[in-house]
């Protein structure tokens, strides 16, 4: 199973996207507190669209209670990382994986990333940009996954229309 972990996420509307991409993969998602914003503010759910209540989701108190109740594979993404996404191997169906990712402001801190050092991971781009949106890299990083396990149980076809639509009209 695909796991998305917000390390006390400070902006709702990230919060909100990151949700919907949850709903969206079939993936669980964490959230380590404080949060810099209530569940049920507006900005969240006009981010999430009508799919927030859709999505499967846990808070913890801080991170040593996730670590404690949650059991697998941990990859944590930090623009400290030194490795991209695409060296590691996700394509076993059967592994929990955890795709953990740091506040908007300050990221992970460097206690909790430095006994994981191997499975830290940047995306790489210029010099240009520190780092991308949060819900951005959270996209990214799932759909890596995905990717890599052929896109188990997601549907290819836009499931509303017909598969000939584009070509119908």
């Amino acid at each position: 199973m695909i796991n998305i972990v917000l390390f006390e996420p400070e902006i709702p509307g990230n919060t909100g996207n990151i949700m919907r991409t949850a709903v969206a993969t079939n993936s669980k998602l964490h959230l380590i507190k404080p949060l810099g914003f209530r569940l049920d503010e507006p900005k969240v759910k006009r981010s999430g669209a009508n799919y927030i209540e859709d999505c499967v989701y846990q808070t913890y108190e801080n991170i040593n209670e996730f670590f404690k109740k949650n059991k697998g594979n941990y990859y944590f993404f930090t623009r400290y990382g030194h490795k991209p996404q695409t060296n590691f191997n996700f394509s076993d169906k059967a592994q929990n994986i955890y795709l953990i990712f740091g506040k908007e402001s300050t990221g992970i801190p460097v206690d909790i990333l430095k006994p994981h050092l191997n499975n830290c991971i940047r995306l790489p781009m210029t010099d240009k940009v520190r780092a991308l949106n949060l819900s951005n890299t959270v996209a990214i990083a799932v759909y890596e996954v995905l990717r890599q396990q052929n896109y188990s149980d997601l549907l290819l076809d836009e499931p509303h229309k017909s598969k000939r639509f584009i070509e119908d009209n």
